[in-house]
């Protein structure tokens, strides 16, 4: 239960620069938190609390909130069966039934090697694809019984690694241009000659 690396550390501290009030940048460090480690552990959250110098329980209540943050221990690959109305008419229920059978665990159940943590969840909004879920928040739709069969099976060999990254990790693409908070810009242009042709436009 590790707090930030060097590397997130510095991350945060860029995050913090983005907002005129640091405790704005709670939400994307918790983020970056659950990333290092697959899960908010009790030491990551009390790391960004003293960053953002706010009370532990702030930072706890906002991770218990929101349902992409995990305050337990999750699998390599979160795997999200959605059974929302499309998806059941479209044999979700069954497909669920399938994953348990083949994962050996119960939504909510996390495998004994901690390979995957099973859940069941609400509209995923792929309902065209349905039955849908979800791995590590990457979308897979039409999925049939021999679909997730082949999906465990690439997922266990790596053949996705490019696709689908360990659990926490919502991009792989790091922002790099923007100002920080308080950092002077050019005023906008206020003259007509500096509007665009549909700007100068008389209504």
């Amino acid at each position: 239960m590790a707090r930030l690396t060097a590397e997130n550390l510095q991350r945060a501290r860029q995050l913090i620069g983005l907002y005129p009030q640091s405790r704005s940048a709670l939400i994307p460090m918790l983020h970056i938190a659950q990333e290092q480690d697959g899960w908010l552990t009790p030491d990551g959250m009390a790391h960004v609390a003293e960053l953002l110098d706010i009370d532990p329980a702030e930072v706890y209540g906002t991770a218990s909130f929101y349902d992409m943050f995990f305050t337990h221990p999750v699998g390599r690959y979160l795997v999200s069966v959605c059974t929302n109305l499309a998806c059941l008419i479209n044999g979700a229920d069954e497909l669920l039934e399938h994953a348990e059978a083949r994962l050996g665990v119960a939504p909510g159940g996390t495998t004994a090697d901690g390979e995957f943590t099973l859940e069941e969840v609400e509209c995923i909004a792929f309902c065209g694809a349905a039955p849908c879920l979800a791995v590590n928040w990457r979308f897979f739709g039409n999925i049939g019984n021999d679909d997730f069969d082949r999906l465990v099976e690439d997922l266990v060999a790596g053949r996705l690694a490019d696709d689908v990254p360990p659990h926490g990790t919502l991009n792989r693409v790091g922002r790099r241009v923007g100002l920080t908070a308080g950092a002077a810009s050019s005023p906008p242009a206020t003259h007509e000659d500096d509007a665009t042709p549909e700007q100068a436009r008389p209504s």
